[in-house]
């Protein structure tokens, strides 16, 4: 599948989903990142679920979504621990829910545990209308397990697929998206996330099959946008 070159800072906007999930992170660092992602027209923020409702707060009257982790970032909970803290952000304003894969779980090959997993969750999002994002983490997984988990997700239920948490030993490559894109094909989201600092990246992830890009660096890359294709 070939995706469409964002060839405007508009579009390269809203590809962004504006991230900050660092442990320090403090409301005055969350408020920034919601005046950031309004002035820019970004996707969504991202956050850790207890700034969810501040976040839905800020972006109340903008077209910024407000998206927040679950499981994250080891993706090592239960799956009724997943639900509920996928429940609590959408009944506090999330719309979307990005979501960690039982890596322990698809590793032992118990597929059917690994899907009821990631289902549950997107039965929780979708009876809100929100959109889930599954992350892969791909950074531990072999090539068969990185196209096992993709299969499993789709099937599951998944919007969109994701490389990385950011957390883990590396973020988004762009053999992964492709790989990743190749498996999902041509109608579901992929999010490349994980060391896109710059807008040749974000450009190359694109290219690749993003279609969703996870960043802290979405200033940067918009003012980069602003100056290479501004006319």
């Amino acid at each position: 599948m070939t995706i469409p070159a964002p060839a405007s800072p508009q579009a390269v906007a809203a590809l962004i989903d504006h991230t900050i999930l660092k442990a320090d992170a403090t409301q005055a660092d969350v408020a920034r990142l919601c005046e950031e992602a309004v002035a820019h027209s970004f996707a969504s923020v991202c956050v850790n679920p207890v700034f969810t409702l501040q976040v839905a707060a800020a972006l109340r009257n903008s077209t910024v979504r407000t998206c927040v982790v679950v499981g994250f970032p080891l993706g090592a909970n239960l799956t009724a621990t997943k639900v509920a803290e996928t429940q609590s952000a959408l009944a506090q304003g999330a719309t979307e829910i990005d979501t960690v894969i039982q890596v322990g779980v698809l590793k032992s090959n118990l597929d059917a545990v690994f899907s009821a997993d990631i289902a549950a969750v997107c039965a929780a999002c979708h009876s809100a209308s929100a959109i889930c994002k599954v992350i892969i983490e791909t950074c531990l997984l072999s090539e068969e397990e990185k196209v096992r988990a993709t299969r499993l997700a789709v099937a599951a239920g998944a919007d969109f697929v994701k490389t990385s948490t950011g957390f883990g030993t590396y973020g988004a490559t762009f053999d992964d998206v492709a790989l990743l894109r190749t498996v999902v094909g041509p109608y579901l989201g992929v999010k490349a996330s994980g060391g896109i600092k710059n807008l040749d990246t974000l450009l190359k992830m694109v290219e690749a099959g993003a279609t969703r890009i996870g960043t802290s660096s979405g200033v940067k890359i918009a003012q980069e946008a602003q100056a290479r294709f501004a006319h």
